[in-house]
């Protein structure tokens, strides 16, 4: 009741776009006191449940203990506030940056109020360790003999890794790029997770614990699946849901300037770390972003710096309410209109938010020599068939966006499928990882499975979640019983 919602300043739209910085501000620490005031220490929190309602995630699916550690910052117990965050987070500073909040989308304050800062709050937690010299690498006070190979560097493996080797087996990860992370690396532009400052210190931490990371090393094509099995007494499988989804329109697919939005992001964090010239650069384009979610906020921003001429995105979905609707109560997750940082960019430097909603593209439109130079979309209305809405095309909407590059940004349909096969792994309906939540086993040997690559494409939060309950049977299998949370 004393202190209104607050959250730090971000840099401004227009001087962040120069530079591949991280954008938000820091809170000064009586500001931060007062945000934690605000949590109301519900004796129902439903902020950290961590359940699915209406397709959607409720509550933080790792069941952060959210009003203890908002009340010890309230207090200024800092450092107690960081050991009681580590306790369910392995990772709270890519959460704290990377995570849309689904615990302020529960938040009780938030049925009448702006929900507490909790994503802010939990940064502020884990940056305050790092300064302060909490955060160190511990040593393992025993080794069980038991070795694991955990196949994938996102933040499911990663989770799964630092989680096994905190129960004393010798863990190796093996990571097929460059650079150990996954989606974390090089999935999620470093505007908004800085690699050197934020990713790699963590994957630093897990090395000095122990950990060995194998980069360059793709699991049946350059290590052996079946050695896999053989040299190792389990392995965690935690390769994500990597095939994308792609876009049956008219016209030429495969014209030049038409890429999956990870090929260009990752191609353009590669460039900055390496300080070498993109692969794929918007530079002088015109650009759209076919698809919504995170993904399409972060190829606009990325093509902003980069230099595009223009940009849109285009959006299958309406427009959301400014309010929740009626059929969307709380705690669900808020469907309501929401302007994400990449917008803003694109607002402040062309005037207006990007997105065009309610729009299905139709065709791909080339020169004479296959060369993308536009798209050509229509206004959709959806249709209730057969128990589903489904679009329909409204003659006459249509409408020509000039494009020398395409970004298709419309999710992903499950894990790639050489590696299943040759371990033999069976998949569920969806194609994915067949390995119930009960034991996260894939099959009857000691293969084990969590991420996205089990779960299908989900949040960061559900990945670490995922990678720290594979750990815990996968504990249990090797040891009979398990300590591990």
């Amino acid at each position: 009741m004393e202190f209104q919602r607050a959250v730090p300043r971000d840099r401004a739209p227009l001087e962040r776009i120069k530079d591949w910085n991280e954008f938000h501000l820091e809170m000064e620490d009586a500001g931060l006191r007062d945000q934690g005031a605000r949590c109301m220490d519900c004796g129902t929190p439903f902020c950290h449940t961590g359940i699915m309602l209406a397709g959607m995630t409720t509550g933080c699916p790792i069941h952060n203990l959210i009003p203890e550690w908002n009340d010890l910052v309230y207090n200024g117990y800092w450092a107690d506030a960081y050991d009681r965050l580590m306790k369910t987070n392995n990772f709270p500073e890519f959460t704290g940056r990377v995570c849309p909040a689904p615990c302020e989308g529960s938040c009780v304050l938030g049925i009448i109020e702006p929900p507490v800062t909790i994503k802010n709050i939990e940064c502020a937690i884990i940056e305050r360790a790092f300064a302060e010299g909490q955060v160190e690498p511990k040593s393992i006070a025993f080794r069980t003999g038991k070795s694991v190979a955990v196949v994938g560097s996102g933040p499911s493996g990663l989770a799964a890794a630092d989680q096994l080797n905190k129960a004393g087996h010798t863990v190796t990860v093996f990571e097929r790029d460059d650079r150990c992370g996954g989606l974390l690396m090089y999935g999620i532009p470093n505007m908004k997770l800085d690699k050197e400052q934020v990713v790699q210190r963590r994957i630093g931490l897990m090395q000095q614990e122990g950990v060995d990371f194998r980069v360059r090393t793709e699991v049946g094509v350059d290590f052996p699946a079946e050695q896999l099995l053989s040299d190792f007494d389990a392995v965690v499988l935690c390769t994500g849901s990597t095939k994308p989804r792609d876009l049956d329109a008219e016209g030429r697919r495969e014209a030049s300037g038409i890429h999956f939005a990870m090929d260009f992001l990752r191609s353009s964090t590669k460039s900055l770390l390496d300080s070498t010239a993109p692969a794929l650069s918007a530079e002088g384009r015109h650009v759209v972003v076919i698809g919504g979610g995170d993904t399409g906020t972060d190829c606009v921003a990325t093509s902003i710096r980069q230099g595009c001429m223009s940009v849109v995105q285009l959006e299958i979905m309406p427009k959301p309410a400014l309010e929740r609707p009626d059929d969307n109560p709380w705690p669900q997750w808020p469907k309501t209109f929401k302007v994400d940082y990449g917008q803003e960019e694109a607002a402040a430097l062309q005037g207006d938010d990007p997105r065009k909603y309610s729009m299905m593209t139709k065709k791909f439109i080339t020169d004479g020599s296959g060369n993308l130079k536009g798209v050509e979309a229509s206004e959709v209305e959806w249709v209730k068939k057969d128990g589903r809405f489904i679009p329909q095309p409204v003659s006459g909407t249509e409408q020509i966006f000039p494009a020398e590059l395409v970004l298709l940004a419309m999710g992903f349909l499950g894990p790639e499928e050489a590696l299943l096969d040759q371990l033999h792994v069976e998949r569920d309906l969806r194609m994915n990882i067949k390995a119930p939540e009960t034991t996260y086993r894939a099959g009857e040997g000691k293969i084990f499975a969590a991420g996205d690559a089990r779960r299908g494409q989900s949040l960061v939060v559900w990945a670490i979640q995922e990678g720290r309950a594979a750990a815990r049977e996968c504990d249990r299998f090797l040891m009979g019983e398990t300590f591990l949370p």
